[in-house]
């Protein structure tokens, strides 16, 4: 979709992503670390799907979605970094308006995406610990596959509307971000017209997309708590928070950056903040969380290492 013209300006067909940094004298440096970032998390992560794959033990749904989540931890990094890295070689910064709508429509459905499995994901932690009983009936296959399938959909929805309604905006200049890629804070402060009801509707989907979510783990964790509580053994107690803390450190990290980031829609003025939280959003969370679940999981350390080797366990 291209944007419409104006009477007072000319319509913009192209934005300038300025990136991290400014100075052509840094960008080799920027080039070789986010290359170095890019390679990690895409071999990172897979090895994580290859680890659920070869490991049995890991054959249950917490990795079920743990391997859904590195699928889009990967698209997520390869929507943002390989576009930088190609500005960064050829000198040339300019992004056609469909694209950058493309690469706002795939961030915010990865992400959307990304809520709504960790959100499963604490549901999953709470049935196991509080719902032992009845946890291989609650956590059916057919029930894993129906809550991927409604995260997506409801990732989409929530992706096609912020993009309908970012192309409904006129952009008649300037047309630089000062980012490295397109996102909804960049894009409204760019817009010629008023943002007023798009920030609403920015607000409203997010209370749906990150407000519900965080309320539901936050109520799973609380009666998770509840019963871990309820354990006398001190080895039984770490035991079990210790098959919740990983969660819990990519929830935290997660949820922490993308509040900064999207409640601060109507600010003026973007900071260099914002390309910090920005870079901890695309590249740092997609890369920390193949290490934070395989640091203290001996199962998933024991399939990497069979990853790695080539070697099959014998149980």
């Amino acid at each position: 979709m291209e944007p419409e013209s104006r009477a007072n300006g000319t319509a913009v067909t192209e934005f300038i992503l300025l990136g991290l940094v400014e100075t052509p004298e840094l960008w080799p440096l920027v080039f070789v670390l986010f290359l170095f970032a890019y390679l990690v998390t895409v071999g990172g992560n897979l090895s994580i799907l290859a680890a659920i794959v070869v490991e049995p033990k890991l054959h249950n749904p917490m990795y079920f979605f743990l391997g859904n989540l590195s699928v889009v931890d990967i698209g997520c990094i390869t929507v943002t970094v390989p576009s930088m890295l190609g500005h960064l070689l050829t000198h040339k910064h300019a992004i056609p308006y469909g694209a950058c709508l493309t690469q706002l429509f795939l961030f915010d459905l990865l992400g959307g995406v990304d809520c709504f499995l960790l959100t499963a994901m604490a549901y999953d932690r709470f049935l196991a610990i509080c719902r032992p009983l009845t946890y291989s009936t609650r956590m059916s296959q057919t029930v894993q596959r129906i809550l991927v399938t409604v995260s997506w959909a409801c990732a989409f929805t929530n992706a096609l509307t912020h993009t309908v309604a970012i192309s409904t905006l006129n952009f008649c200049g300037p047309n630089v971000i000062h980012h490295f890629y397109c996102d909804l804070p960049q894009l409204f402060q760019l817009s010629c017209s008023s943002t007023q009801l798009n920030e609403l509707l920015a607000f409203a989907l997010g209370f749906i997309m990150a407000g519900m979510p965080v309320a539901l783990i936050v109520t799973s964790y609380a009666h998770v708590v509840a019963a871990v509580l309820r354990i006398r053994s001190v080895e039984g107690r770490k035991k079990t928070f210790s098959t919740c803390g990983s969660h819990l450190a990519v929830v935290a990290l997660f949820y922490g950056s993308a509040i900064f980031n999207y409640m601060r829609l109507g600010s003026a003025n973007l900071s260099d903040k914002d390309k910090a939280v920005g870079t901890f959003n695309t590249v740092i969370n997609p890369m920390l969380n193949p290490v934070i679940y395989s640091l203290r999981n001996p199962h998933v350390q024991g399939a990497l290492w069979q990853v790695i080797t080539g070697k099959r366990s014998l149980t």
